[in-house]
């Protein structure tokens, strides 16, 4: 009561214990454990993709590799360029490279001992323990919350009852409406991963030129490594590029896949080049609906949907890249009895 007017009424030592808030940490500490997240992050996507893109870039080496009889070693880097098909303009491999799977680690490990397994597994763990910190309570008047308040909910808050931070399990109903809620980013998510592997894993080996310099081999190394640069330039722009709606960049991937595909069976394209062009802009939409769909699905759905919301995301490339590949096989097998 003896208070100056305008402060807060002081609290007695027995309040203080219970009502006091934290002191927050220090400045330096929290850019610290920013730093740390970043690069933990970083290197667990690294350790989670590095092997798959690997074999990917490697699948056209893969089966010339299998092709070649009494060659059990390696993977020439530099083969001597050979009509794997005669009767076909598009020196195809008798398989598709759509299919990447167990043949890749079989081949990768024929000659490495056991020991070198460890630390690809092992790297992981490291990440985890030793580079992440525990998130902790949220600034008030953070980003993310200026972030959220920006957008609208992904589902009506009257859907579900439950208090954030319960704990209780989602029901039945609860799952089927945040499902419903998602189906605007994952349709389109689906159809950029459908078009984009069907481009890397059906149409790349076909995209041949016989006037350069390069290999068929190298041709297919190069548009590997052309997109994974365009996915990976454009996973790291969300701080500068925000996209809200991704059905634009499903429908830009579509066209890519219409424009090669009809390249492919005509081959009015002049120059590698310009297939060097676009398959960059092929991996800039890829990774960028990749990421912007995460980023909104976590904007946009409240704490105790987020993680339900997140995990069938993530059925949206799985899903786009097994329907590619079903009918990427027929398509290879179909072009490559074409004279």
């Amino acid at each position: 009561m003896g208070g100056c007017a305008g402060s807060p009424p002081r609290l007695s030592d027995s309040e203080g214990e219970e009502t006091e808030p934290a002191p927050r940490p220090p400045l330096q500490d929290s850019q610290g454990a920013h730093w740390k997240n970043a690069v933990g992050f970083w290197l667990l996507g690294l350790c989670n993709n590095f092997s798959y893109v690997v074999m990917l870039s490697a699948a056209h080496d893969i089966l010339s590799h299998q092709r070649t009889p009494g060659n059990q070693s390696h993977v020439d880097p530099d083969p001597t360029p050979t009509s794997h098909n005669s009767s076909s303009r598009f020196d195809c491999n008798p398989v598709s490279t759509a299919p990447p799977g167990a043949h890749q680690w079989d081949l990768c490990c024929r000659k490495l001992p056991p020991s070198c397994l460890f630390p690809f597994s092992a790297d992981q763990p490291v990440c985890y323990f030793l580079l992440l910190t525990s998130p902790g309570p949220q600034d008030p008047g953070g980003e993310e919350d200026s972030d959220t308040a920006a957008r609208q909910p992904l589902i009506n808050s009257e859907a579900s009852e439950s208090k954030p931070g319960s704990g209780s399990p989602l029901s039945l109903q609860e799952r089927w409406t945040v499902f419903k809620g998602l189906l605007h980013y994952i349709v389109p998510l689906v159809l950029v991963y459908f078009a984009e592997y069907f481009i890397n894993q059906g149409l790349f080996e076909l995209l041949f030129f016989r006037n350069t310099f390069l290999t068929h081999a190298q041709q297919y190394r190069w548009y590997q490594m052309l997109y994974q640069a365009g996915v990976f330039a454009s996973r790291s722009s969300l701080r500068c590029c925000r996209i809200r709606h991704t059905w634009v960049l499903a429908l830009l991937q579509c066209l890519n896949l219409a424009f090669l595909l009809v390249d492919v069976w005509l081959s009015f394209l002049p120059s590698i080049y310009l297939i060097f062009l676009i398959i960059v802009f092929e991996g800039l939409l890829g990774g960028a609906a990749y990421v912007n769909t995460f980023h909104n699905i976590a904007l946009e759905t409240s704490d105790e949907h987020r993680e339900f919301a997140m995990a069938t995301a993530c059925i949206s490339d799985t899903l786009g890249i097994s329907l590619s590949g079903l009918l990427a096989l027929p398509l290879h097998d179909f072009l490559c009895q074409l004279s």
